[in-house]
């Protein structure tokens, strides 16, 4: 991918060390001043290196925007020059603050890190990368939030020990796909250890302190990348299928069904985050049209979904015991993205 390192003016703005009284007495004040997805520098005391944070790619998941604000309002100066990304501006900004993933007729931003760049937010992803292109960081984190509560995790196109250190300052968990969806994680392939950071629900202030914890430990260590320098062991679960709505299924998160969906989830059902789901417990109830309204991607082709999930007298249950996780109970991001990712309950690939 060839990203022409221009002047991105008219899509970014640009702050640089930004002084505590310019920031807003607090995240949502400081978000309300910015006018444009932003890049922030701060000089660390190693100039000739640099590493590189994303987040607010999705406007509705704020702990690494916390994280940031709060960063800043301390003023550490970090060990190598830092590179803060803040991506979904635009909708984190619509009233009220912090409740739109993206824009009602926008694109999902963290799909457009890909050629043909369409749309504002494919100028958004191309003036990002080419400002990563211009300052050839050490490493790159994305950080987000799931959409419902659970624990934190981490997930990248490459398992090795780099991307393993990375994880280790902020979680325990990684989840390596080969999955290719346009998100700025697959900067992987450009050579640079890439992260998506996952601090856990977007309301939980465990995740916001998390998210400030692990970005502390990001910018003032001198390695970052050495696993034996890790915080705790790193379990990696691999090659998670995706399972997905049909475009014109329908969804309802309800205690009983109604009838009226094509699937029915409890509302609680994110409570089986990273837990194992055996074959003899149902995860919801499927309708009329049976296991047609989904789908199962993995290795970026579509499964058999015989062999993912059984019907039994109208309910779903595991064909085998599998650990899900980045399970959502809004319908919205349901329909949008995906239900949830799985894997066996050992962590390795169903498929």
């Amino acid at each position: 991918m060839d990203i022409v390192a221009v002047s991105n003016s008219n899509v970014l703005d640009y702050l640089n060390d930004p002084s505590p009284r310019t920031l807003g007495r607090s995240a949502l004040e400081w978000l309300d001043q910015l006018q444009k997805p932003t890049i922030i520098r701060v000089a660390g005391r190693d100039r000739s290196r640099t590493r590189a944070m994303a987040t607010l790619l999705h406007g509705n998941e704020p702990s690494g925007l916390f994280a940031l604000h709060r960063w800043l309002l301390e003023q550490h100066t970090p060990d190598v020059n830092m590179l803060f990304l803040l991506g979904g501006v635009y909708p984190a900004k619509i009233p009220p603050m912090l409740s739109l993933r993206q824009l009602s007729e926008g694109r999902d931003l963290n799909r457009c890190f890909k050629e043909p760049f369409e749309g504002e937010e494919g100028a958004i992803a191309k003036a990002m990368l080419a400002e990563l292109h211009k300052v050839k960081p050490e490493c790159l984190l994305d950080v987000h939030n799931t959409s419902g509560t659970g624990p934190s995790f981490a997930v990248t196109i490459t398992n090795d020990a780099a991307h393993q250190a990375l994880t280790s300052l902020f979680t325990d968990r990684l989840i390596m796909t080969d999955l290719r969806l346009g998100a700025l994680m697959e900067y992987s392939e450009q050579e640079v250890p890439t992260v998506t950071i996952e601090c856990g629900g977007s309301q939980d202030d465990q995740a916001h302190q998390l998210a400030y914890e692990g970005l502390v430990r990001y910018a003032s260590r001198p390695d970052v990348l050495s696993l034996e320098k890790a915080e705790w062991d790193v379990e990696v679960l691999r090659n998670p299928i995706r399972v997905e709505l049909v475009p014109e299924a329908t969804i309802e998160y309800l205690p009983e069904p109604s009838g009226r969906a094509d699937l029915t989830l409890p509302p609680d059902i994110e409570h089986r985050n990273f837990g194992i789901v055996s074959p003899n417990e149902p995860l919801g109830w499927i309708g009329k049209k049976g296991l047609s309204v989904l789908n199962a991607i993995g290795h970026n082709r579509t499964e058999n979904m015989e062999q993912v999930f059984q019907v039994r007298e109208g309910k779903i249950f595991p064909a085998q015991a599998i650990k899900a996780f980045m399970i959502t109970t809004n319908p919205v991001i349901a329909k949008s993205d995906c239900l949830f990712y799985a894997v066996k309950a050992t962590g390795e690939p169903i498929f």
